[in-house]
This record gives C-alpha cells, sequence and structure tokens, in this order.
C-alpha cells in the first residue's frame, strides 16, 4: 500500500511539473551576445519543467547541417558517447560516460519536502532525457583509417574507469578526467588499447557529484593541467561545505599532482580551449536554474587567474542571488561578468576552437560549441551546435547554427549534442549521446 502511495505521488509529481512554470517573456536573442539582458528573477514554487523524450535516430535520419555542410556518422552504436579527443595520428578517443552512483544516505537538494519533490522530479526527467542509465565507464578508440569519414575501427581502449570525461595527451602520457580523480596511463602513437592500470595524479572533489563532468587540457609546455569541476548544487542548497573546491577550474602540476585553484565561482565549466596563438583559456558555463526562462544566460568566457566569476551569490557580475543567505556583499563586489552570453539555459558543454584548414571563410575565426539542450526554460533552447564568431579577439555577433534537428517534429530528441573537436583533416566531429554516435561536419564538395 504504502509503495503504490509512493508510486502516485511520483507519477502526480511528474505531472504537475510537466504542467507547472512559467514562459518566457523576453526573445531568445535577448540573453545572447556581450550585453544580455537580464529581467528581474521569476521564481516559482514548482520550478519550469519541459524535457524532451529521448527516443534516437531512426535508420539513415541524421541532424541537419549549416548550408554548404555536409553530415554523416563517423561512428554509431556507442554507449552514451560525451566526450572527444583527437590523438597526433588522427585517431579519436570516445569517452563513453554516464554519471557515477551517489554515495549512501547522500541527498542532492537539501532537507525537507520540497526538496524531496525536486529530487524526485529531477529522477523523472533525467530518465526521460537519457540520463540515467549505468555508466560504461570506458574510452574507446576510433580510426579512419582511408579518410572517407567512417571509422572503420571501433573499440575498447580502456575500461573500469569511473564515469570518465575529459582527456589529454601529453607526451606519451593520456591523463584522463574521471569524476573523482585525474588518472594517466601510458601511450605510443598507433596504440589502440591500453591494459596498464591508471595511475591517479590527483583527487577531484566527488561526493553528490550534482555536476560530475570533469574536463581537462593541458597547456602548451605540458608542464600544467587545467581541470574543470561543476558545483555540487544549483545554488548552494546542499550548503556551502559540500561546494569545497568545486564551481572552478584547478591548476594542476603535471610532474608531482599538485593543484592550485586558478579560477572559482564558475558554476559548471566544461568545454575548454586555447585561443590559437594565445595563453588565453576560454571555456563555457552552464549558469543557474529557477529563477525563470529568461535568466540566467549560460556563457562563454576567458577564464582569467585568480578570477571570482559570481556563484553562487550572484551571477553576471554583481547581479545578487537573493536565495543565498545571509548575503555576501564582499564576494560580489568580487564577482566579474563573462565575456558572451549564449542564451538562456541552452546547457553548453562542448567547446572547440575553428581552423581554417578545414573551414569556410565565415567560419574560420571563432568557437565551435555543443549545447546539450534546457530543462528549465519554456520555449526550450539548446539542442543544437553553434558557432560563435571573433573579432579582434572577441567573440561578436549571433551565434550562428551549424548543426540543428535533434528534437523531431513531435519535440522529442532523436539526439543531444555534447563534446565537439576537430579531426585531422579540420572537420567538426560531435559527440550525440542520445543518439549514441558520432557525427562528422565537414565541407560540401
Amino acid at each position: 500500500m504504502i509503495a503504490m502511495h509512493r508510486f502516485a505521488l511520483l507519477m502526480t509529481t511528474a505531472a504537475m511539473l510537466s504542467a507547472c512554470g512559467e514562459t518566457a517573456k523576453l526573445p531568445f536573442q535577448a540573453g545572447v551576445g556581450a550585453q544580455p539582458q537580464l529581467p528581474e528573477p521569476n521564481s516559482t514554487l514548482i520550478p519550469t519543467v519541459k524535457v524532451s523524450k529521448a527516443v534516437g535516430w531512426k535508420g539513415a535520419e541524421t541532424p541537419k547541417a549549416a548550408e554548404g555542410f555536409k553530415v554523416s556518422a563517423l561512428a554509431e552504436d556507442l554507449d552514451h558517447p560525451r566526450w572527444l579527443y583527437s590523438l597526433p595520428n588522427g585517431d579519436i578517443l570516445v569517452a563513453e560516460s554516464n554519471k557515477p552512483p551517489k554515495p549512501e544516505g547522500a541527498k542532492d537538494g537539501g532537507p525537507g519536502f520540497m526538496a524531496w519533490i525536486k529530487r524526485t522530479a529531477t529522477g523523472i526527467v533525467m530518465s526521460r532525457v537519457g540520463a540515467e542509465a549505468e555508466s560504461a565507464n570506458r574510452i574507446s578508440i576510433l580510426r579512419d583509417a582511408d579518410g572517407d569519414g567512417r571509422a572503420e575501427m571501433k573499440k575498447v581502449f580502456i575500461s573500469g574507469l569511473t564515469s570518465p570525461f575529459g582527456m589529454v595527451l601529453v607526451g606519451n602520457e593520456l591523463f584522463i578526467a574521471n569524476a573523482d580523480a585525474v588518472v594517466k596511463v601510458p601511450y605510443n602513437d598507433g596504440q589502440t588499447e591500453s591494459t596498464a592500470k591508471p595511475v591517479k595524479v590527483t583527487d577531484l572533489p566527488a561526493g553528490i557529484n550534482h555536476h560530475w563532468t570533469k574536463n581537462i587540457i593541458a597547456n602548451r609546455e605540458g608542464t600544467k593541467l587545467y581541470v574543470t569541476v561543476g558545483s555540487n548544487s544549483n545554488v548552494a542548497e546542499n550548503g556551502l561545505e559540500a561546494e569545497e573546491g568545486r564551481a572552478a577550474v584547478w591548476e594542476v602540476d603535471v610532474k608531482t599532482g599538485q593543484k592550485r585553484l586558478f579560477a572559482s565561482g564558475l558554476r559548471n565549466p566544461n568545454g575548454l580551449a586555447w585561443k590559437p596563438g594565445s595563453n588565453e583559456l576560454w571555456t563555457v558555463v552552464n549558469e543557474r536554474d529557477e529563477i525563470g526562462s529568461d535568466l540566467v544566460p549560460d556563457y562563454l568566457t576567458s577564464v582569467k587567474d585568480g578570477a571570482f566569476y559570481g556563484w553562487p551569490w550572484s551571477y553576471y557580475g554583481n547581479h545578487v542571488d537573493s536565495r543565498l543567505q545571509p548575503p555576501r556583499p564582499d564576494m560580489v563586489a568580487k564577482a566579474i561578468a563573462p565575456d558572451y552570453a549564449l542564451g538562456t539555459h541552452v546547457a553548453p558543454l562542448g567547446l572547440t576552437w575553428s581552423d581554417p584548414r578545414g573551414m569556410p571563410a565565415k567560419f574560420a575565426d571563432g568557437v565551435f560549441v555543443g549545447e546539450h539542450g534546457s530543462w528549465n526554460r519554456n520555449p526550450q533552447s539548446g539542442y543544437k551546435v553553434v558557432f560563435v564568431g571573433f573579432q579582434d579577439g572577441r567573440p561578436t555577433g549571433l551565434p550562428v547554427d551549424v548543426l540543428t534537428g535533434f528534437l523531431n517534429a513531435d519535440g522529442d530528441a532523436q539526439g543531444r549534442p555534447v563534446g565537439v573537436i576537430l579531426d585531422k583533416q579540420g572537420a567538426l566531429l560531435v559527440a550525440d549521446d542520445v543518439g549514441n554516435k558520432v557525427w562528422r561536419v565537414s565541407q560540401a564538395k
């Protein structure tokens, strides 16, 4: 009887969340660019929930590439592919991964009935979008030996990892960002399998892992690693103690594993990229939820050493989030605004710089961003790959759609883009964790 009542409550909760919430009042473009509009917060008792059921692709269906491009599947039948890395010989590593299990007794969202409802709703939402499956915990390797845009070889490179995400090769060592630590294994050019036991380089904040994805990149000298760690909550509702070392980018010494906080106040940074010809590190960040469909824009920004970007006390510089009590005007005063708003709730994850050798002039200078797609906005946003052009070293104009069509006519998700990289020929590769494919976007000849 208790189980039946609990099931009924779950179903009622799901129905409430699907039906309740508010709607965007501003056009989507209002939350885009260097000076986005930031209206007053619009909190509701029941958060806005609008999600798409994950259905995958049927037959020969593909996303739609922008004019002048074509799209094909480099690889199919993967298991929740999230992140990509191109090795020097052109082989592609694919992290097949999903969130790790929470520690026993851990409760995301804080105490109380409303927190329980939100946790219940989150579980329903994540299941609907295909994010509740068990993690494959492996990295596979793809090889397109004949250069026809389709991998003839697909095999497991290494398994037994802990929700792996970011990867980077430094010399003959492959560094992997697991959900709880940076580890490394030896790598030789052309190698297709690793049987080595991963060696821990440094621990990373774990626990509840509200945001579990950890990305990693190396500096040009190969002496430092930069690792992203997302927050353990939306706005510190699990307590500030649970946020120790989180919502940040860490700098890790390659040889010793010693680390220091490089930048903080970044709620959920993921993609990392060096601006070509410089030491400027850039990232894309998922901002906070539950204060309206028009807030807060997710963003693209340079990451400055020692900078604080506001989370959880403020957003977009000094815009105070009153949900944080007691207030911290000292922290708000320190917060710097990001460089460029990508739009509200688009969930940017992938980030890679363009390269003129594989792209037409319109796409030669700028970044590609994989937008995983919203759950807290009505109408929905994201679910596509966009290009943000740069001029005089800064992002400018509106994002240009590069790969769309991930939502079908019924609003179901055939795919969701995550990691983006360029392959050895300069074509754009996109990891699709719902479609279980890696897409290749190249110039149409």
